[in-house]
């Protein structure tokens, strides 16, 4: 069995192709966002996409699928919608059409999920998920009995934690997305005094008086490494506060999802803290892919659940 994954997320054009042992196709690419922008409007992204996917399906030549699953939206809740998922969504139904085989549809939350616990066989059936990102930084009760049935517990007031640390990079003249550079500087600084505040309430955050800590110490001339490690060690010592009190109540493992989670600082931080409790993916299924939606199409193809599917 073949399954094709699309996911066509805010800043990265994903496909991808799984049998049911192993990865056959992994692609990606990322959008282009212009030097000093902090993002793109949704109209540029989706244009994107729609240039991006027959570049990546030319790598798909004589393959043949048994069937498309595809996100179409964020999340699994009524009322979420991003009309960059639309680019996905069209390409997929188009492959299922011609080539009569079953279209499966999920979210890109779901998406990382399922790329995040594969790719470490974290069997769970009940955890915490925290999906930290660019567009995203929610607290999630997972509960998994056949498909996932998901609950946000908790997250950011205001901005996402992707957003924190975009935002200052850019503002540093770091390109967008501008996370890999901040921990790059941040893993390397040999200035370690300066120091942003963190605030969690319960299974909530801040960021954004962070994020004007943190443009008040580029504007008074801080050095980039030194403002990267007050960033990154904020970041870190907020998941801190907020883990402690997820174990508290609710005494699950924790798995962290998103690309914010690929952090080497963060990692290396959460896990002297928390060995054994909290979980990582492999980093490269940390960010945007959609070997997680691949696999979600193909256990429903296995299980023969086409409810809400296209079928030939």
């Amino acid at each position: 069995m073949l399954v094709l994954g699309i996911d066509t997320s805010n800043y990265t054009t994903s496909v991808s192709l799984v049998s049911e042992d192993k990865v056959i196709l992994d692609l990606r690419k990322a959008l282009f966002v212009k030097i000093g922008e902090k993002g793109l409007r949704q109209s540029e992204a989706l244009f994107q996409h729609v240039i991006n996917l027959p570049e990546l399906f030319e790598n798909f030549k004589g393959k043949k699928m048994d069937a498309v699953c595809v996100s179409i939206k964020p999340r699994p809740v009524e009322g979420s919608y991003m009309p960059v998922f639309r680019a996905g969504e069209s390409f997929a139904k188009v492959i299922s059409l011609t080539n009569s085989i079953p279209l499966f549809l999920t979210t890109h939350q779901e998406g990382h999920i399922e790329a995040a616990v594969r790719s470490i066989d974290f069997n769970y059936t009940e955890f915490i998920a925290l999906h930290l990102s660019g567009g995203t930084s929610e607290v999630l009760h997972v509960q998994f009995k056949d498909d996932y049935y998901i609950t946000k517990i908790g997250g950011t007031k205001d901005i996402s934690i992707g957003q924190f640390l975009d935002r200052v990079g850019v503002a540093l003249g770091y390109n967008f997305p501008s996370g890999k550079k901040l921990d790059e500087l941040a893993l390397n600084s040999t200035n370690k005094n300066l120091r942003i505040p963190s605030k969690v309430d319960g299974y909530f955050f801040n960021f954004s008086g962070q994020e004007t800590m943190a443009l008040r110490y580029i504007n008074e001339g801080k050095a980039s490494d030194e403002i990267a490690y007050a960033v990154m060690l904020c970041a870190a010592k907020t998941l801190e506060k907020l883990i402690n009190n997820l174990i508290k109540y609710y005494k699950l493992p924790i798995i962290l999802i998103g690309g914010v989670s690929s952090s080497k600082f963060i990692r290396e931080y959460l896990k002297n803290k928390f060995d054994g409790m909290v979980y990582f993916s492999k980093e490269e299924f940390a960010t945007d892919n959609a070997v997680g939606v691949a696999y979600i199409g193909l256990k429903k193809l296995l299980k023969g659940d086409y409810n809400g599917s296209l079928r030939d």
